[in-house]
């Protein structure tokens, strides 16, 4: 076997994809554009086809990704950056860190924002942590009827139908979407906090103050501003 025909080494294969004078791979460099570039979480399989298509390359397995991500994460924090490529709604997509925040909520208009009222709130709940689950699983959780709150909660694209159950009737099964994951910063369901976790935070002396501090806000937000958009029951609710 001469040298031509030698099979490139892992370290060859990633010098021959580095782009000239810039120090980062193609793939590196794709997967960052790639993220940057999607207003929503862009899966795994979406960032190699994308690669593969434009290389002629074959497919990067999702582990690649995951290293390539962690990678740039490395870079960004060794270099002091603000933000992050995060996992969560079935995608990635870039964040800021939290010691930011403040300023980003400066920025951002947060009159603005949407909020669910409780009634929403704890019928998302109940969905998230016993998904896939029926209609009448949620309503002996609540003891009340949940038709008005499954509906909102659908048109705001949080739930959806998954199937329908084995049991009497068949009911239709319903549960968590990717929208879901991604307005709560989930890469996915195994995320949620389990009862412990929930119990420690509860105890957690920073959680009451922020806690505090959050109701506030709320309270003296809605004093200036008692026409504020929330996702509510205000049209009509079973309580």
């Amino acid at each position: 076997m001469t040298t031509d025909d030698a099979t490139p080494t892992p370290n060859e294969q990633g010098n021959q994809g580095r782009i000239q004078g810039l120090g980062a791979t193609r793939l590196e460099m794709a997967v960052e554009a790639l993220i940057f570039a999607s207003d929503e979480p862009v899966p795994a399989a979406q960032l190699a086809k994308a690669y593969s298509d434009v290389t002629g390359e074959a497919l990067p397995a999702p582990d690649d990704i995951a290293g390539i991500v962690e990678s740039i994460n490395g870079l960004y924090e060794r270099t002091g950056r603000s933000f992050r490529i995060a996992q969560w709604g079935g995608g990635y997509r870039f964040a800021t860190v939290p010691d930011v925040a403040p300023f980003v909520e400066v920025l951002v208009d947060t009159s603005s924002r949407k909020r669910l009222s409780r009634t929403l709130m704890e019928t998302l709940a109940i969905m998230a942590y016993r998904q896939p689950t029926t209609r009448s699983d949620i309503e002996f959780v609540r003891g009340v009827d949940c038709d008005y709150a499954i509906r909102k909660l659908m048109e705001y694209g949080l739930v959806d139908v998954m199937g329908r159950s084995e049991g009497l009737g068949r009911p239709l099964l319903y549960g968590t979407t990717d929208r879901f994951l991604d307005l709560f910063g989930l890469a996915s369901i195994g995320n949620l906090p389990n009862l412990r976790e929930i119990e420690a935070i509860l105890d957690d002396p920073a959680f009451q103050k922020e806690k505090a501090k959050l109701l506030m806000t709320a309270g003296l937000q809605q004093h200036a501003d008692p026409g504020a958009e929330t996702w509510n029951d205000a049209d009509g609710e079973e309580e």
